[in-house]
């Protein structure tokens, strides 16, 4: 199991309207794609926390997460949704099975 963590700073111009908008296109969009076994996110609690927008990810493997990148509903995703809104981000991931070399995820 490889979890997909991607953190974002959004555009000063980004409203809370917009991050609920945001959060609901994420949902429905990617969870379209064959290869995401689940999806999470989220807006901060605390405003003083750096990173205003999450994005979690699950994949059977390191493989599906890479066809899921070339997916035409994912590059839409990215620039109809995460291009507009996002400043930055952090990408993240983690293998979730104990005793599983990520090599051969």
């Amino acid at each position: 199991m490889v979890h997909h963590i991607i953190l974002c700073k959004l555009k000063p111009e980004v409203t809370p309207a917009r991050i609920e908008a945001m959060m609901m296109n994420t949902r429905m969009q990617l969870l379209k794609i064959p290869e995401v076994l689940s999806i999470k996110c989220g807006k901060r609690i605390h405003p003083e926390m750096p990173w205003p927008f999450f994005i979690a990810i699950d994949f059977d493997s390191t493989d599906k997460r890479e066809i899921y990148r070339e997916d035409s509903i994912y590059v839409k995703f990215v620039e109809e949704v995460i291009k507009p809104n996002v400043a930055e981000s952090l990408e993240l991931d983690f293998e979730g099975d104990p005793g599983k070399d990520v090599r051969f995820s």
